[in-house]
Formats: C-alpha cells, sequence, structure tokens
C-alpha cells in the first residue's frame, strides 16, 4: 500500500509538468484568440490606424508568451521540491549580471518599446532602414522584419534602427525622367503629357494629382531630358513610375515624337 502511494505521488509528480505546459498553452491560445476578435470587431475607419492597433496586438502578444513561458517554468521548478524563493531573490542579481552581458538585447527591447510610443512605422508600412527597402512583415521588441518586392527578407535588430523613411505617413510623388528628340518641337511634348493627366487616372487609380511638368533638367549629347512628377498614394510611387514610362513611351509613339537611344557611328578605314 506504501509503496502504491510513493508511486501515485510519484506519477502525479511526472504529469504536473506536461499539465503545466499544456495550461500555458491553452492560456496563451484563448488570450490570442479573444485579442485577434477583439482586433476584427473594432471600428476603426482610417487604415492608419488598423496597421497600428495590429502592431501593438502582436507585439502584447509576444509579452504574454514570455510572460506565460516564466509563470509555467517556475511552477516546473516548484513542483521538483526547488525552492522557488531563494531564485526569485536571486534574479535581481542575476538580472543585472545578465543585462551586462547582453545590453545590446536590452538595447532592442528599449528601441522596441520607443518604435511604438514613437508610432515610426508599423506592419504593413513601406519603409526604409539602413538602404534596405520594403514591407514591414514582422516587428517583434528585438528585430524587425522587412520583405522587399524581390520576396528577399531581412531582419533587423531593433537598436541599429537610427532613421526610418517610411513612405505610408504621407501621399509619395512618382518622379520620371524622360528624354526627346533635339529635333522635337518642345511646346508639342508637353501639350503630349499634359494631355495624359485626363487618362492618366484611369490607369492609375490612386493618383491623387494631374501630371506636372518641372521641366527640363538637362541637356544631354542626345537629347533633353524631362522631369514629370504624379502625387500619388501612399507607397504607390514605384507602381505609378512604372505605368508612367508605359504610358509615355505610348503617347510618345501615337504622336511620332522620338526618344533618342545611343548610337556608335563605325568608320571603314579603307578607301
Amino acid at each position: 500500500m506504501i509503496l502504491f502511494n510513493k508511486f501515485k505521488v510519484d506519477l502525479v509528480v511526472i504529469i504536473k509538468p506536461f499539465i503545466y505546459i499544456l495550461l500555458g498553452f491553452i492560456i496563451y491560445k484563448i488570450i490570442v484568440k479573444a485579442m485577434n476578435n477583439a482586433e476584427k470587431r473594432s471600428k476603426i475607419e482610417k487604415q492608419h490606424n488598423k496597421k497600428r492597433v495590429k502592431t501593438i496586438n502582436r507585439l502584447i502578444q509576444n509579452i504574454i508568451k514570455y510572460v506565460i513561458v516564466i509563470f509555467v517554468l517556475i511552477g516546473i521548478l516548484a513542483n521538483f521540491g526547488i525552492e522557488v524563493k531563494s531564485i526569485l531573490a536571486g534574479i535581481g542579481i542575476t538580472a543585472a549580471l545578465i543585462g551586462l552581458a547582453l545590453q545590446d538585447i536590452a538595447k532592442d527591447f528599449l528601441a522596441g518599446i520607443s518604435i511604438i510610443l514613437e508610432d515610426q512605422f508599423e506592419i504593413g508600412d513601406t519603409v526604409e532602414i539602413n538602404d534596405f527597402v520594403g514591407e514591414v512583415v514582422s516587428f517583434g521588441l528585438r528585430t524587425t522584419r522587412i520583405k522587399n518586392y524581390k520576396g528577399a527578407t531581412k531582419i533587423i535588430a531593433n537598436h541599429t534602427i537610427t532613421e526610418v523613411i517610411n513612405y505610408n505617413l504621407c501621399n509619395c510623388v512618382a518622379v520620371v525622367e524622360v528624354s526627346v528628340s533635339y529635333d522635337e518641337d518642345l511646346d508639342k511634348v508637353e501639350k503630349v503629357i499634359n494631355n495624359m493627366s485626363k487618362t492618366i487616372k484611369e490607369k492609375i487609380p490612386k493618383a491623387r494629382s494631374d501630371i506636372k511638368i518641372l521641366g527640363v533638367t538637362e541637356l544631354e549629347e542626345s537629347g533633353v531630358i524631362y522631369r514629370i512628377a504624379l502625387e500619388v498614394a501612399a507607397a504607390e510611387h514605384f507602381e505609378a513610375e512604372r505605368i508612367l514610362r508605359k504610358e509615355i513611351k505610348k503617347a510618345f509613339d501615337k504622336e511620332q515624337i522620338k526618344i533618342p537611344y545611343k548610337q556608335i557611328e563605325v568608320h571603314n578605314g579603307t578607301k
């Protein structure tokens, strides 16, 4: 009987850690589901605010995950008879030593909190950080992940983020330079470009203004360089520039306006 009771106690001690882990997992999933449902039900109209809520939501979920893991570990240690109070008492000293050893990680955490509080960027924003341009696909207290148009994902430590260019905070300007031959009538060229404003919004629905001719920027050997601008919705300037070049080429072809290209003259030395 004593042996059976001892076996029963040992079995409970072995099973309890798995119960703690299971309970921690279930609690985490319930909290995450509740937060995601609250996010979906939130009546926020502005896209900027929606992305901010999503970013903060993911950040809080990460913090909750770490807190649950700590409590589960404490429960497991206590289950095996380890004095948890002495461990907790020593955490202060240990934390100080770890803090000195892991200064960069501490900086990452502080930088992550600063990014949130200052609203520098959010998940879904198109940003330029450390000369890398892409969409923010993940943001945590330690790192930020940015994915560019080629599909490459760059993982950046938060404490290294010193300057951010956020293309989502306001409208962007698509800028295109186009060359025309010296033989062309420049008044005609400008008229053709201005007439494109009537149809360009069909091709670029997110255009926020008419096409603007900023003027002649260069007089090159092969032709005259015009700079053209179009205000578009946030982060839409790259696509707008590609469409603009295509539409300008089609309009010039229709009006028989020549776009010069470099030519090489080969002279035969024989007489």
